[in-house]
């Protein structure tokens, strides 16, 4: 299911998609902030879900505890929690005028403002240690664990290929390098060009 969004400023849905530590998150509630829009998050929206399935999910880490791998493979075996955060999404996204930070959404919406934030897998990892309080070697593993399965449930349910299709993007930009204050100027910029 595609929809369309307007395409003016006053009605604009941004997504913003990345992998674990590349900083989408962070960038997305930046950006939000500065061009005063709501944010939803398709990670917290999949923490509602597993609340219901009885895990008790908290913070960040959440995903790399054993709880949230758990978690991400019930959701291997079962497509309907990932499917039902991606309806609540695109219905969002019909009011315009918000921010979702999502793997998936940069593929199902059919127009909007479309950003990949890229990070090299050890400058990743690096941060996911520091955030999550564990090893450099446990924080790696953990991202690779949580890729391989995510990937391989967004194939099979939508036939995306996370990672590796830039195609719907209108820009990909890496934050190896860059702070999440500096990405959101050049986003804040580039939106302001394609929408005025």
């Amino acid at each position: 299911m595609k929809i369309e969004a307007e395409n003016n400023r006053s009605n604009i849905v941004i997504a913003i998609s990345g992998l674990p530590g590349s900083g989408k998150s962070t960038v997305a509630e930046k950006l939000a902030e500065k061009l005063e829009m709501s944010k939803i998050s398709g990670g917290d929206a999949l923490k509602e879900l597993a609340v219901e399935e009885g895990y008790e999910p908290s913070g960040e880490d959440w995903w790399e505890t054993e709880a949230g791998r758990d978690f991400l493979d019930l959701r291997g075996e079962d497509d309907r929690f990932d499917k039902k955060v991606d309806d609540k999404l695109l219905e969002m996204a019909k009011e315009g005028d918000i921010i979702l930070d999502s793997w998936t959404m940069p593929w199902l919406l059919s127009s909007g403002f479309k950003v990949w934030i890229k990070a090299d897998k050890e400058v990743r990892a690096k941060r996911v240690a520091e955030r999550d309080n564990i090893s450099y070697d446990q924080a790696f593993e953990s991202i690779k664990e949580r890729e391989e399965k995510t990937f391989s449930i967004y194939k099979e349910i939508y036939d995306i290929e996370i990672g590796k299709d830039f195609s719907p993007f209108n820009i990909v930009i890496s934050s190896n390098e860059l702070t999440p204050e500096k990405i959101v100027n050049i986003l804040s910029f580039s939106i302001d060009q394609k929408y005025s």
